[in-house]
């Protein structure tokens, strides 16, 4: 049985947003699972897909914080 995990960050997909519309979410369950159903040949009802939301404090790049990294690297070119 596989177990798909979606990791999105609480900054949406376009600017305004928060997160994932549920027609994206729907896409990404869809194709998560025709994906290995294709490749793996795993049925359908037996794959589940877990979208999880991080918040933005909680990920990091660079060994930084997002935040933070977002202010140094707008520092340096602004």
């Amino acid at each position: 049985m596989p177990i798909v995990t979606i990791q999105e960050t609480r900054e949406g997909t376009t600017p305004g947003t928060a997160s994932l519309t549920a027609e994206e979410k729907a896409a990404l369950i869809k194709g998560s699972s025709e994906l290995l159903l294709d490749v793996l040949g795993k049925p359908l009802d037996s794959t589940f897909v877990v979208i999880e939301k991080v918040d933005l404090e909680n990920w990091g790049w660079r060994g930084l914080p997002v935040p933070e990294f977002r202010r140094r690297r707008a520092a340096r070119t602004g």
